[in-house]
């Protein structure tokens, strides 16, 4: 069964990056938002097994929406995407919940390696 994901960034290429490596790979991309606000609302409508959620976004930040879907599940599942140099909000966003991170630019191999660990 295919596993379905929430993808979470500002920029709509990321997204489809994203998107593009995840569904040649089997898995089902259920929904996209552009900013932490609309992850919370995505998430409580789509129930995904995965979100993979941009750092650093418009309206509410990656942490942010992490803590919120944390309240709304504490057993979601979260992978941080981050550019280079965004350690410490890595390690916040681990600390609120996150599973993994993987850091952009994407490589597509590391990207699946972070989907399949965190949903085993």
């Amino acid at each position: 069964m295919a596993n379905g994901i929430l993808i979470v960034d500002d920029a709509s290429f990321m997204r489809m990056m994203i998107k593009d490596i995840l569904t040649k790979n089997g898995y089902e991309v259920l929904g996209e938002a552009e900013n932490g606000l609309q992850a919370v609302e995505k998430f409580k409508e789509l129930s995904p097994d995965l979100v993979i959620m941009d750092i650093t976004m418009p309206e509410m930040n990656g942490i942010e929406a992490v803590k919120e879907i944390k309240k709304i599940d504490s057993d979601a599942t979260i992978v941080m995407c981050s550019a280079m140099g965004q350690q410490t909000m890595v390690i916040e966003a681990i600390q609120a919940g996150a599973k993994d991170f993987i850091v952009k630019p994407f490589q597509a191999d590391r990207v699946i390696e972070a989907v399949s660990k965190a949903l085993s």
